[in-house]
């Protein structure tokens, strides 16, 4: 029992965090996370999350994923184009609210995972290598992208209810919270030449312990919402569900056709699917602090993803032993 709760803390923390919010009577826990929302609480924390991302990065592990470029460029294609493409077919053929189709714009438009993904790649038996070098590339890629695939997906919302946001802000805002704390953690790391795994795992988990943070204030922020429209939850499952199915589908139908075998494999199934959680929160308090559906619609598919990709993650594993073993 004890060595689940340690396998799976970073989940089980989302959720008793998420679940301690709403179901706070005092309501003390929401407004504290109010005030760490409207003192910059988030900018803060997401510099703090690329930072230590950064730190943590090895550069001779981001050289041999470089080798992978059929797989990059797969991969890629699932995070940037398909994964947009997924969503707007999503709300087009189920018409939902305008909050929940701005939560599924917000996931879509993100890259992949800081860290979970690495880790399940590693699970699954894949090349951790390629999955690192996924994870930084698709995060300074998205710093170019999200403004003009999120333009365009918010283009499809009709006049009536068209949101306008200014690109080039948010191309800066994604600059300083993104590129530039991730490139100083890269030199503290050139600096220092190695880190001892222990302080790595200890910065790891500082890490999570920030997005959980970050959970707690966008709960914070959807509290109201839960509880007066509690039937918008189901649908807001169902949406997030099968958006992320879909791009595993997508990404072992890839995987098929292009016949990329075992050990491989698992940076696209994994690195492909999953989508970060702080820039998504960050960008709904920036651009669109007004549907606190989004937000609720970005948390819900960060902890569906978890739960789907660690079981997946543990039974590619668990095959390849059997197969090792024979």
């Amino acid at each position: 029992m004890i060595e689940k709760i340690k396998k799976y803390w970073f989940l089980i923390g989302l959720v008793t965090v998420f679940a301690s919010v709403f179901f706070d009577k005092t309501g003390l826990l929401s407004l504290i996370g109010v005030f760490l929302k409207k003192n910059h609480g988030p900018d803060f924390i997401i510099f703090i999350i690329f930072f230590l991302s950064g730190v943590i990065l090895e550069i001779e592990n981001l050289k041999q994923g470089i080798k992978d470029i059929k797989i990059t460029f797969l991969t890629l294609f699932i995070i940037f184009i398909f994964s947009p493409i997924v969503a707007l077919l999503l709300i087009k053929i189920s018409p939902v609210e305008t909050g929940i189709i701005i939560g599924i714009f917000l996931v879509a438009v993100m890259p992949t995972t800081l860290s979970s993904g690495v880790v399940m790649t590693q699970t699954a038996g894949g090349n951790m290598a390629h999955a690192l070098f996924i994870t930084v590339l698709a995060n300074f890629i998205s710093i170019v992208t999200i403004p003009f695939s999120l333009a365009i997906l918010l283009s499809f919302l009709g006049k009536q209810t068209m949101v306008e946001f200014n690109q080039i802000a948010i191309i800066k805002k994604l600059c300083f919270l993104v590129l530039f704390p991730m490139l100083i953690g890269m030199n503290v790391k050139i600096i220092f030449k190695t880190i001892k795994n222990k302080i790595k795992q200890k910065i790891q988990i500082t890490n999570q312990i920030f997005v959980i943070l970050m959970i707690f204030i966008a709960g914070s922020g959807t509290k109201k919402i839960f509880f007066e429209k509690n039937e918008i939850i189901f649908k807001v499952l169902c949406m997030v569900i099968l958006f992320h199915i879909l791009l595993l589908c997508c990404a072992f139908l890839l995987s098929y056709i292009f016949k990329i075998k075992k050990g491989k494999r698992e940076s696209l199934i994994f690195m492909g699917s999953q989508k970060t959680l702080p820039l998504s929160v960050i960008l709904q308090l920036t651009l669109f602090p007004e549907y606190k559906t989004a937000l609720l619609v970005c948390v819900m598919h960060h902890i569906i993803h978890l739960i789907i990709d660690g079981y997946i993650a543990v039974k590619l594993g668990h095959k390849l032993t059997i197969l090792k073993n024979d």
